[in-house]
């Protein structure tokens, strides 16, 4: 079967590399930070991913669409991904679950993309030069001009992002079965199977805003916190951090994914950095320093915590330490804080745990959370 004549499309970075190929999605002019994922499977959750805002992101796996898109494996409300970029997409979509195809779904949500260029290209040139601003443009064709519009674009380092893509209003997941803990959960570009994973462990969960106050958040007389993923510099989320402090001050037991870890390492006075290209895809290993296990686990961060890998660090609140390390770079995945009698107070991992669209070997630490709020951690 033919398939219709695809209109022409550029992709230019912010250093002058550019790369021609054809419209994929909606057509017009898109903006953001060139980044890759390397999972081959999941590219649904990847587009609907709020911590992908304002990004351009390039899939290293060649051919993407093959499923299609269904109506239950979205992770928010919408496609976040400023632009998308695939070497070859499927032209016929083949699953009992698919609903649309994937090039219509990027055009209903008017998401700009291009396909058949040089993905490894691209992405061996984002290993060696870092993530970079870029633009894909379906209406300026020559790269020069297009340039000059991706050099007037904010960089990533400084955004605020956190507030673009959280909940307005408080909403609640119920606990699945009996209730054994109430959390509050403050949504910085929460998933929607992390709630869902906590409610299979019998926790019932008040998602917040991101700008929720201390009495909002204590009103709900919380046995937990919790803390999700989302884009953007966490230098720049300062409520949630003084919320976070005010918090381990009371005692509460927290847990944090992603954009939670870095609120925490900031909470507890240690700084973040920004990656060269980040970490993004779901085949990520990483080393539970306390068990010598390795998890293979799904990542989407473009900072990260920097603190000492050879000892503990005193805070105000008790003693914190890496728990896990990246064994690709030894960037930290994982902080902990235990009290003066051992117990673990807090912790936090750089992945995701609820792994939508896997692996599953993180699926443990929402246990360990439950364990943490008994007090058996």
């Amino acid at each position: 079967m033919s398939q219709p004549a695809k209109e022409k499309a550029l992709l230019v970075l912010e250093d002058g590399r550019a790369f021609a190929g054809t419209s994929y999605g909606a057509t017009g002019s898109t903006f953001g930070e060139a980044v890759f994922t390397t999972g081959m499977t999941g590219y649904q959750e990847t587009l609907t991913d709020p911590s992908y805002h304002r990004q351009i992101v390039t899939q290293t796996a060649p051919h993407i669409g093959n499923t299609g898109i269904n109506d239950e494996d979205d992770e928010s409300q919408k496609i976040w991904v400023a632009g998308y970029v695939v070497r070859d997409p499927a032209r016929v979509p083949s699953n009992w679950r698919a609903k649309r195809s994937l090039d219509d779904q990027l055009k209903a949500q008017d998401i700009v993309g291009i396909s058949g260029i040089d993905t490894r290209a691209l992405t061996r040139h984002l290993r060696e030069r870092g993530a970079m601003r870029a633009g894909i443009s379906t209406e300026i064709l020559d790269a020069g001009e297009l340039l000059k519009k991706v050099l007037e674009q904010p960089p990533m380092v400084g955004a605020d992002l956190a507030t673009e893509v959280t909940t307005f209003e408080p909403y609640v997941v119920p606990a699945l079965g009996e209730r054994r803990f109430t959390v509050v959960a403050l949504d910085l570009g929460i998933k929607t199977m992390t709630p869902k994973r906590m409610a299979e462990c019998g926790i019932e969960v008040h998602v917040l805003p991101a700008n929720a106050s201390l009495e909002e958040i204590l009103a709900v007389d919380p046995d937990g916190i919790f803390m999700s993923n989302g884009p953007g510099d966490p230098e720049t989320t300062e409520h949630p951090t003084e919320v976070l402090k005010a918090l381990l001050e009371q005692g509460k037991p927290y847990f944090g994914i992603c954009f939670g870890n870095q609120v925490f390492g900031r909470a507890l006075g240690l700084g973040t950095f920004k990656l060269k290209y980040g970490h993004r895809g779901i085949n990520q290993p990483v080393l539970d320093r306390a068990t010598g296990k390795v998890e293979i686990t799904a990542q989407n961060h473009g900072f990260a915590v920097d603190a000492p890998l050879d000892g503990p660090v005193e805070t105000p609140y008790g003693t914190a330490e890496v728990s896990h390390v990246s064994l690709n770079d030894n960037v930290v995945e994982g902080l902990k804080l235990t009290g003066r009698d051992g117990r673990v107070l807090a912790f936090s991992v750089q992945y995701h745990p609820e792994a939508a669209a896997g692996p599953h070997d993180s699926a443990y630490l929402f246990d360990r959370f439950v364990e943490m709020m008994e007090g058996r951690a």
